[in-house]
């Protein structure tokens, strides 16, 4: 609800396509925006994938430049793709999961400007401001979890650092998006898992998040009861195509929720947990963190925060999940519960981590920009819990 003195400030992709099948207007949209004839196209380690959106491209007279990643961009990824597309393109590409995404918004941050990709980091780097924009870039997400289609960050890794950094700016916001989910269809079962559980927890979390505005909420009202009734049924048929839609516009909707409300600690978490462990894919971290994450919320909110407004979103949220506006929050803690176990998600500690990583690990959490978005500030042994309960 709104009142007098409300103000917030809501941001997004230039246009934003979304359908079946509306891939097929990409060059229409392309040329009406006149980004130019030189695409640099950022896709994902099986290049099949993209073989749809180069084909549209050259037959409509556009020279395109693939640049492959197979993981998720690193600084050192960033850096070569920015040197080559330096060399001569007009607009950037992603096509492919979110690692594909953020690294065409980096490479496309980067391209005009001076100096190396470490100049521009903070934490990590020197925290130079960006002296330029960034070359356009158009997303085409092929799978439904991340939302960072509609984002203006991209999370970047460090081997060096054992870290995980996100590189922000308002150019980084692409000028189309186009979320096609028929795409999502050669999507491997344990990402589609994955990456589902993550599409709902970033509405979740800007939902209960401190920063969350009348916009955002409408979003995550109606993105949290599609996902929750599709996201078994996607699993359980790949080829069903209501789930792959729903999915799919679950997770625009929380790209379009987190990229203004913020997140909270399961992904204040999940971001460090990701620099330290390389190797645990983003999506299945924060779901092995959502139902501890919801629980300790829920007891500190009870303990020293009685009355806070989140015991209310908290209760709304119970009816979202459950289906019932009279369930319990135990009823929806279950609820996460039994997800994460039917779905096959593996706890924290199969990625390595033990019990001799939580210091560091709590360290690196408390200081996330996400653990920011946290509706009420978390105790470093509040951390650990949750950490140790998804162990």
């Amino acid at each position: 609800m709104m009142d007098g003195d409300s103000q917030f400030d809501f941001a997004t992709s230039g246009r934003i396509l979304f359908g079946w099948g509306i891939l097929n207007r990409l060059p229409e949209c392309v040329l009406h925006l006149g980004l130019g004839r030189r695409v640099f196209v950022v896709c994902g380690r099986n290049a099949a994938r993209a073989k749809p959106v180069l084909d549209l491209l050259e037959q409509n007279g556009f020279a395109s430049h693939v640049f492959q990643i197979a993981e998720e961009p690193s600084i050192e990824l960033i850096q070569q793709g920015m040197l080559e597309a330096r060399e001569g393109s007009d607009w950037v590409l992603g096509m492919g999961g979110g690692s594909a995404l953020d690294a065409a918004k980096a490479i496309a941050m980067m391209a005009p400007q001076a100096g190396e990709v470490l100049d521009y980091l903070e934490v990590i780097g020197s925290g130079k401001p960006f002296e330029k924009k960034g070359l356009p870039v158009v997303a085409i997400p092929t799978t439904a979890g991340t939302g960072s289609e509609v984002t203006r960050n991209a999370v970047l890794s460090s081997a060096h650092h054992r870290a995980k950094v996100s590189m922000r700016h308002s150019s980084m916001l692409p000028a189309l998006s186009i979320v096609d989910p028929s795409l999502t269809l050669s999507c491997p079962p344990a990402v589609t898992v994955s990456t589902g559980l993550d599409a709902l927890t970033q509405l979740i979390e800007p939902f209960l998040s401190c920063k969350a505005n009348p916009m955002t909420d409408g979003f995550c009202r109606q993105g949290i009861p599609v996902a929750v009734r599709s996201i078994q049924k996607v699993f359980q048929e790949p080829q069903n195509k209501q789930a792959r839609t729903d999915m799919a516009y679950a997770s625009l909707l929380g790209g379009l929720a987190l990229a203004n409300a913020g997140l909270g600690a399961v992904h204040g978490i999940a971001g460090p947990f990701g620099g330290m462990f390389p190797n645990a894919p983003h999506g299945a971290v924060c779901a092995a963190l959502l139902p501890a994450a919801l629980e300790v919320n829920n007891h500190v909110l009870k303990e020293r925060y009685r009355g806070h407004l989140c015991q209310l979103r908290l209760r709304e949220l119970v009816g979202m999940l459950t289906g019932n506006q009279d369930a319990t929050f135990e009823d929806a803690l279950a609820w996460t519960h039994q997800m994460v176990h039917l779905l096959n998600i593996p706890c924290l500690g199969s990625y390595g981590c033990s019990k001799g990583d939580l210091p560091l690990l709590i360290e690196k959490s408390m200081q996330a920009s996400s653990m920011k978005g946290n509706p009420v500030p978390l105790l470093r042994e509040e951390i650990a819990d949750i950490i140790q309960r998804a162990l």
